[in-house]
Order: structure tokens, then C-alpha cells, then sequence
């Protein structure tokens, strides 16, 4: 037996004959990484909403700034240091990186009911936010060591499950915290604490079961993981961009997902003021528009993971970063709440699609030592494509509305059809375009040929 294997491959090896036939949960220790990502993404949500209540009591007479900066302190790290990040999880044993991360930021949870100043709190959002941007890169480059190719788009549309779909769980024990801390009632621990407290928890429980993983580093990386040093730390950060711009697969995958969370981003600030203008849907609607939205990306995650022995990943994923912005387009260009919601449904279907193919095609096309650094500048796009959209798409509308009022005083009519064109029409269909040039430049990415990484 060759002991230079970690294992991981070890253990794979053992359980081949298994993976054909059983779930990818017949890896036990993918289903233990799974149940860790749950668990943390249940205590990350409650968390998120605690942290938002804390900024809003301190922020006195200016709350939303508060919230605000609050919010960019949970991004900007993400921007400067994520590529980074990506070096040192390239480096290091990402098993006790993935713990220490979790430690840390449960350690860092238990200090906010004490804070009382901005400041500080912007502060301990930077420290958390630092944590995870080590611990996502981290945990997707120890996906490919636990589940067997063939089953990559299964464990994929898992860990889509685990990080978005406990946020509806997540907001129902925040509310139900609240309670508690009612029935409590003259307990100095509130419902903010409370939620504080049971994140901290969640983060100890995922670091114990991450614990239990069977990773063993080999002995290239063992050496790989002294002191780091600035030069070679460039070389490596240099080394990680250029297998991405060599790489057609990764390539693709780059630019279909954040050009194309350029225009799907529009729709988180967008939705409330099309719900209102053109649907007219009352104060239900825009809610109903993200739990239509929501179904659609788990029938996709579902769909995705029936058929994935029989798809062609690389055409599956340009045909539905296509299907995002078409569907989007069809979506906002109607004025029936049904037709429109039909829309919004398929687009879900391709974007929970798209999230899944990504980065499976990630998983299956990076070399190990260099997953951490592609994770990274994968995660530095998105997050600097969404947050670009969430900005801008407010300034669009506005823009769109003065510029349609000009042209044609609001309204398109021929004969006796005709349409309503408010700003936030505009800005949708601009933001459906961008959709639908992500997937021309993916596909274009794909046809180019593969150069060799030196």
C-alpha cells in the first residue's frame, strides 16, 4: 500500500464499487462534511440577522448607516484579500484550517453582545468575515478528496442546499428566540443574545465534525506548509491566475458566473419596486417573487441531480446561464403576476443549474494545489459582480425612467397594444442582457483551445 496517499483516497478506494450504485452519501465523510456545512450555514444565518439587530440598537439616530457599514465591513474582505486567502489554502492543511476558522469565529460571535460602538462592530464583522473567506475555498478543495467524480454534481447541488436553503429555517429560530426570550422574561439574555450564543454553538459543533474528517495531507504539501514566504506567496497568487486564464473550463465558469450575477443581482433591489409599479401585487408580492424564485432553484438542484450521468456539464451550463436571462427577460417584459411569476420560476431552475455545473466543472478541471486560489478568485468576482449590482441597479432605474419619460413619455403603444415602461422595466431587461452576454462569453471561452500550464 502506497502510505503517501492521504486517506481520503484510501478509504475511496475501498468504497469504489459503492459509488455507481449508492448516493453520494455513500461517502461518510462527504455526509459529515455536508451536516458541518449545514449546521454553520443554520448559525451563520442567525447570526447575519442577530448582527443586523445589534447594529440597528447601537446605531442610534442613524441606524440604516449603521446597518450599511455594518454590511460592507461582511464584503470588502472578500475583495482584497480572498486571491490571498487562496494562497494559503493552497498552502496549508485545510483540515485544521477549516477548524480553526470555526473556532475563531465562534469565539469572535460570543464577544458582540458586549460591544456597544460601531466601530467595534464593524471590526468584528471584518474578523468573521476573514474566517469564512478562508473557510469556503477551503472546504471546496476537500470536496473532490471525499466524493468520486461521478458524483460531483450531486454533492454540489447538496452543499447548494446547505448554504441557501437554511435561511427560511434560520429567520423561523430567530423569530422563535424572541419567544423565548419572552417567556423568559426577566432573563438578562435576549432574543439577540440567544441567537449570538446558538451561532457560537453551531460553529464548535461543524469545527468537532470537520475534526472527524479522514484528510491527511501528503508530503509535499506537509513540507509546502512552513513559514510563508511574500515571494513565493506572489509567485503562487501569480501562478493560480494564469492556470485560469489558460483553462477554458475555468475560464467559462468565471466569467458565465459573474457576468451573469451582474444582471441577476438586479433583481434583489429591483423586485420590491417592479412588484409595485408594474404588478401592482400589494405588500405580498415581492415576497412571493423570492419564495417562486426559491422553488425554481430547488427543482433545478433536484432536476440537475437526477440527470447528471447524462449531461453534457459544459453545453448544460451555457444553456442555462442562457436560460437565467431569457427567463428573466420574459419575466419583466410581462405585466400578468402568473406569466410573470412563470418566469421568475424557470430562471430559478437555471440559476440553481448554473450554481451547481460551476462548480462542478471547477472540482473536475483544477489540480488540487491550485483549487484553494480559483475558489478564491471565484468567490472575489461574484461577490464584487453582486454587490456592483445591487449598487447600481437603483441609479439604472432612475436613469431609465428619465430617459423613457423622454422618449416615450413612459409607455410603448402600437395600435392598440401597448406597455407600461417605468425605470425599473429598463434596468430589468438591462440586467437579462447581461445574462445572456455571460453566456455568449462562456461559450466563446470554451471553444478556445487549452494552452499547457507551465
Amino acid at each position: 500500500m502506497d502510505m503517501d496517499k492521504p486517506e481520503v483516497e484510501r478509504d475511496q478506494g475501498a468504497n469504489e464499487r459503492l459509488t455507481r450504485s449508492h448516493p453520494v452519501f455513500g461517502s461518510p465523510a462527504f455526509l459529515r462534511l455536508w451536516i458541518a456545512q449545514i449546521v454553520s450555514a443554520f448559525g451563520d444565518w442567525i447570526g447575519f440577522l442577530a448582527i443586523i439587530e445589534i447594529a440597528r440598537r447601537i446605531g442610534g439616530d442613524q441606524p440604516g448607516s449603521a446597518i450599511a457599514l455594518v454590511m460592507v465591513a461582511r464584503v470588502l474582505p472578500g475583495f482584497f484579500l480572498a486571491s490571498v486567502g487562496g494562497v494559503i489554502v493552497d498552502r496549508v492543511n485545510r483540515k485544521r484550517l477549516l477548524i480553526s476558522c470555526d473556532v475563531l469565529r465562534a469565539l469572535v460571535l460570543l464577544t458582540i453582545p458586549f460591544i456597544e460602538r460601531v466601530w467595534a462592530l464593524v471590526l468584528v464583522s471584518l474578523l468573521l468575515e476573514l474566517a469564512t473567506s478562508l473557510w469556503g475555498p477551503a472546504k471546496e478543495a476537500i470536496v473532490p478528496n471525499l466524493v468520486p467524480k461521478e458524483q460531483l454534481t450531486a454533492a454540489n447541488s447538496l452543499s447548494l442546499v446547505a448554504a441557501y436553503g437554511t435561511f427560511p429555517l434560520a429567520a423561523g429560530a430567530f423569530i422563535g428566540l424572541a419567544k423565548l426570550a419572552e417567556w423568559l422574561g426577566g432573563s438578562a439574555i435576549g432574543q439577540v443574545e440567544w441567537a449570538l450564543v446558538l451561532d457560537s454553538a453551531t460553529f464548535l459543533v461543524a469545527a468537532c465534525l470537520i475534526a472527524t474528517l479522514p484528510l491527511v495531507p501528503r508530503r509535499r504539501e506537509e513540507k509546502k506548509a512552513g513559514p510563508i514566504d511574500l515571494a513565493q506567496g506572489v509567485r503562487e497568487l501569480r501562478e493560480g491566475w494564469a492556470f485560469i486564464a489558460i483553462s477554458p473550463q475555468v475560464r467559462a465558469v468565471l466569467i458565465g458566473l459573474a457576468t451573469g450575477m451582474i444582471g441577476g443581482g438586479m433583481l434583489i433591489p429591483l423586485g420590491a419596486v417592479f412588484n409595485d409599479v408594474v404588478l401592482g401585487a400589494g405588500n405580498a408580492g415581492f415576497g412571493t417573487i423570492l419564495v417562486t424564485l426559491g422553488l425554481g432553484v430547488a427543482v433545478g438542484v433536484s432536476v440537475l441531480s437526477a440527470l447528471q450521468r447524462r449531461l453534457d456539464k459544459e453545453r448544460a451550463f451555457i444553456a442555462a446561464v442562457f436560460g437565467a436571462g431569457s427567463c428573466l427577460l420574459f419575466a419583466v417584459s410581462t405585466s400578468n403576476t402568473y406569466w410573470n411569476l412563470s418566469g421568475v420560476l424557470l430562471m430559478g431552475v437555471c440559476a440553481g443549474s448554473v450554481y451547481v455545473l460551476g462548480f462542478t466543472l471547477l472540482h473536475e478541471h483544477v489540480e488540487e494545489q491550485l483549487r484553494g486560489r480559483v475558489f478564491s478568485a471565484l468567490y472575489t468576482l461574484v461577490r464584487f459582480c453582486l454587490l456592483l449590482s445591487i449598487t447600481v441597479g437603483g441609479f439604472l432605474s432612475d436613469g431609465f425612467n428619465w430617459l423613457f419619460s423622454v422618449l416615450f413619455d413612459n409607455e410603448l403603444r402600437m395600435g392598440s397594444w401597448a406597455m407600461a415602461l417605468p425605470g425599473v422595466r429598463g434596468a430589468l431587461w438591462l440586467a437579462a442582457s447581461f445574462m445572456l452576454l455571460a453566456s455568449v462569453l462562456a461559450w466563446i471561452s470554451l471553444r478556445s483551445p487549452k494552452k499547457n500550464f507551465q
